[in-house]
């Protein structure tokens, strides 16, 4: 299954989630690819949408394939292998940088959310798909930290063993596409798989809440 682009992603992954309607949930998206989708989800569960910053630590060589993820606070969720391998003063310095984007993005994107509690809420929490899964396994890791009911996390398409990892943290696990042989990467299931920029993601959350 290839999707059209991360609208039409998020529609399809909203219909697998329609079951969560009546439990009033809070959605949380990854952002920024997991924006569009969020949007999708939130309208069809008539849900708020907010954000939960999370961000991947890019091998050197190929920034595409994570090697982690981190979040504005607590210890990384690093590979334990693949992360030996790589210089130990650029990844700190890596670690620091993305912490430094998170707060950006934060100061950006967190202005035009109405926010709501997520305490003892059912918390839907998607993006655009997950290969390694470290990002998405690192915002559930946050995520149980805190006093929430009920986590659910949602994505139009997951590796095989990207799902049994993440099946351990989330109280469920619903996806569109679980390929059984995974083609390397997310952007490989999408027709439109353009980068989502910061200007497009203020716009969404703007228009979302207008319409409150």
């Amino acid at each position: 299954m290839r999707f059209l682009d991360r609208e039409d992603a998020g529609k399809q992954l909203a219909e697998k989630l329609l079951e969560y309607k009546d439990t009033k949930p809070v959605v949380l998206a990854l952002p920024r690819g997991g924006v569009p989708i969020g949007v999708e989800v939130a309208k069809a569960l008539d849900a708020p949408l907010d954000l939960l910053i999370i961000r991947k630590i890019g091998h050197p060589m190929h920034p595409e394939y994570a090697i982690g993820a981190v979040g504005e606070e607590g210890e990384p969720l690093l590979h334990p292998i693949e992360t030996q391998y790589v210089d130990q003063v650029w990844l700190q310095n890596e670690i620091k940088r993305q912490r430094q984007e998170i707060k950006r993005r934060k100061e950006s994107y967190l202005p035009s959310i109405n926010h709501v509690p997520w305490k003892d809420r059912t918390v839907i929490l998607v993006d655009d798909g997950a290969a390694t899964g470290f990002t998405m396994l690192a915002a559930l890791k946050q995520l149980k930290s805190m006093n929430v009911k009920k986590i659910i996390g949602a994505l139009p398409v997951v590796s095989p063993d990207t799902l049994r990892q993440l099946e351990r943290l989330a109280d469920d696990m619903v996806a569109v596409e679980v390929p059984r042989v995974f083609l390397g990467g997310v952007g490989a299931y999408y027709h439109d798989f353009r980068q989502v920029p910061d200007e497009e993601v203020i716009a969404m959350l703007k228009r979302i809440y207008d319409q409150d």
